[in-house]
C-alpha cells in the first residue's frame, strides 16, 4: 500500500478476521479491489484469489488483477474453472467462482448486493433466513460500504477497475434488480432504500440466529417433540434435519409434509427424489431408496417401511 494514501475512514468499517493472512477473492471490479486494499492496510499477508472462468477476457483481469497485488504489496493465486454455456449462466458462473475459493476467503459484497440480495431472494418466495441476506464478518468484510465508496477507494489507490459488461446485461435478473427495481422502489418511496433494505436484514439475521439456536434444542426425529414445539421451532429443526449439509434447504411444502407424518396424518412423504420420511416405532426416520430393509422389524404396531433407519 502506498504510504501517502488514507483510508483510515473505511477501514473502521471493515471487518477483516483479526489474525492470520488475509485472503480476498479478487475479480478486477471496483469492489472488489477495494476489499484487496483494505487488507493491505492490516500489515498482514494478503493474498488475492482470482477466479479465472474464461466468460470473458480472462488474461486481461489477469493482468489488471496482478498490477494491483503488485501495487499493494499482495500475493496473487489465480484459480480457472470451466462454466459451460447453458440457462442460468449467471448463476452457474456465481456458483463455479464461489467452489473455486478457498475456506473463509473475503469477497467484496457492498451494502448495495445486499440489497440486492434482499430483493433477489423476496422475488423468489424465501422467508426470513433468505430475507437476512449475507452475514457481515470476516468472510464479507465490506458489507457495510456502498459501491460509490469502493470506487472512492480505487481512486485514493490509484487503481483502474475492470468494467464488467455482464453486470449491465438484463437477461440477468440480478441486473434487472440493480438498474430498474431498485431505481423503481427508491423513485416511489422517495429515498435511497440500500440502508433501509441493510439494516432490515440485520435485524432479520439477528431474529433467525435466535429462533435457530431454540430450534437446535428439538429432535427432529422425535414427532412428540415437534408437536409440542412452536410451529416455526418445529419447522426450523426439521429442515436442519433435513438440510444435513446441503447448501440447499428443502421448501417448505416439503417440511410441511414431514410434520403431517409428525401428527400422524400421513405415514410417510417424500423430501427428495430417491429419499423419504417414515414413522417407525415412535420415530421419524430418513429412507433412502435402494437400500436393504432394517435387520430387526419395529415393533408395537408402527408403520413398517423399506428402508434402514438413519
Amino acid at each position: 500500500m502506498p504510504p501517502e494514501v488514507d483510508l483510515e475512514d473505511f477501514v473502521v468499517r471493515a471487518r477483516f478476521a483479526p489474525q492470520g493472512p488475509l485472503r480476498v477473492a479478487v475479480s478486477g471490479g471496483p469492489d472488489s479491489l477495494a476489499a484487496l486494499a483494505l487488507a493491505a492496510t492490516t500489515g498482514r499477508r494478503v493474498v488475492a484469489v482470482h477466479v479465472a472462468h474464461g466468460l470473458r477476457s480472462s488474461e486481461r483481469e489477469i493482468d489488471l488483477v496482478r498490477d494491483a497485488a503488485v501495487r499493494l504489496g499482495a500475493d496473487l493465486e489465480v484459480r480457472r474453472v470451466q462454466v459451460g454455456l447453458g440457462p442460468n449462466l449467471e448463476a452457474r458462473a456465481r456458483a463455479a467462482r464461489l467452489a473455486a475459493l478457498p475456506v473463509g476467503t473475503a469477497t467484496g459484497h457492498t451494502a448495495d448486493d445486499q440489497a440486492e440480495t434482499v430483493l433477489l431472494n423476496l422475488l423468489r418466495g424465501a422467508g426470513a433466513d433468505g430475507l437476512s441476506g449475507m452475514r457481515p464478518g470476516p468472510t464479507h468484510p465490506i458489507l457495510d460500504l456502498r459501491r460509490s465508496e469502493t470506487e472512492e477507494i480505487c481512486r485514493r489507490v490509484g487503481l483502474a477497475p475492470f468494467r464488467d459488461p455482464m453486470n449491465d446485461d438484463l437477461r440477468f435478473r440480478r441486473n434487472q434488480v440493480r438498474h430498474r427495481l431498485l431505481p423503481l422502489l427508491a423513485e416511489i418511496a422517495g429515498r435511497d432504500l440500500v440502508p433501509i433494505l441493510a439494516r432490515q436484514a440485520g435485524v432479520l439475521a439477528d431474529e433467525v440466529a435466535h429462533l435457530e439456536a431454540l430450534a437446535s434444542a428439538l429432535d427432529p426425529t422425535d414427532p412428540a417433540s415437534l408437536l409440542a414445539a412452536p410451529r416455526p421451532l418445529a419447522r426450523r429443526a426439521v429442515r436442519a434435519w433435513l438440510r444435513g449439509g446441503s447448501p440447499h434447504p428443502p421448501n417448505l411444502a416439503a417440511v410441511e409434509r414431514v410434520l403431517e407424518v409428525a401428527a400422524g396424518w400421513r405415514r410417510a412423504t417424500e423430501v427428495a427424489p430417491h429419499t423419504r420420511i417414515e414413522r417407525r416405532a415412535g420415530r421419524l426416520v430418513l429412507v433412502l431408496a435402494n437400500t436393504p430393509p432394517p435387520a430387526v422389524a419395529p415393533s408395537g404396531g408402527a408403520d413398517r417401511g423399506r428402508g434402514p433407519r438413519s
